[in-house]
């Protein structure tokens, strides 16, 4: 691991229309040593093309393209594969960081002795014509508070390799949140800056935004990969469920 180096793990699919600004907003990091890995899961649109001329630009952009298309969690891992940095940050191919995401980040780790930092941030329409409320964090998480609750966007992750090893995302529908499970079942804490440091795009037909189909995905989180009963379950997902309500309820 190249100590100082923050690797960038982005997984990208019919991202033509924004990867550019995700990746222009890398590239105002004040924290200037990194290598952003953009993993395009065999896109039909000009997904790969758009990256390899920013990478052909800026030797710190690599295109990594997949043979075959295996969704978010293969994509991530494609990255994460090919990743030489102490740091591993999560950015999205449609959001965007603020200039001192990165430099706040590392700081934020190395004050408090973190494994995982997490960050708050607004959500933006897709053609960024309108931006949300702040969205805030928690001083810190444990495993037990994070399994009812919504609080750590991916986007704004930063997770240091030198205490939480090897990172690999399970083939999972959500696929984050059962890593940032595994990383704190082990004992870390996460541990959020309150400050205000990324954008998250609402796109149009996201997932995210289908509740019914989060809730049986949260659901099946519980009780298929962190193997919880059905009465803690529901505990859990009580929780996490009032607080995306609340989180979701305005933009």
């Amino acid at each position: 691991m190249k100590q100082d180096l923050v690797s960038i793990i982005t997984p990208a699919y019919k991202a033509a229309a924004t990867i550019g600004q995700t990746i222009a907003s890398v590239q105002a990091q004040t924290h200037g040593h990194w290598e952003m890995l953009v993993a395009d899961d065999c896109s039909p649109d000009d997904t790969r093309a758009v990256v390899a001329e920013w990478a052909a630009r800026d030797a710190r952009v690599r295109l990594i393209p997949m043979a075959k298309n295996g969704g978010p969690a293969a994509a991530r891992n494609g990255a994460l594969a090919q990743a030489q940095g102490r740091w591993i940050a999560f950015l999205d191919s449609d959001d965007l960081w603020l200039p001192p995401k990165l430099e706040h980040s590392i700081a934020h780790a190395q004050a408090n002795g973190a494994a995982l930092v997490f960050t708050g941030f607004r959500r933006i329409s897709f053609d960024g014509t309108r931006t949300g409320e702040y969205i805030g964090v928690p001083r810190t998480l444990t495993y037990r508070q994070l399994l009812g609750n919504t609080a750590i966007a991916t986007s704004t992750v930063l997770l240091d390799r030198a205490q939480c090893g090897e990172v690999r995302m399970k083939p999972v529908f959500y696929d984050d949140f059962a890593c940032w499970l595994e990383i704190l079942k082990r004992g870390f804490v996460a541990h959020g800056l309150d400050e205000d440091l990324m954008r998250y795009r609402v796109m149009p037909a996201s997932v995210s935004r289908n509740k019914k189909r989060s809730a049986q995905e949260v659901w099946k989180a519980y009780r298929q990969v962190e193997h919880l009963g059905p009465i803690a379950s529901a505990w859990h997902f009580t929780g996490y469920a009032l607080r995306a309500l609340r989180k979701y309820r305005q933009f």
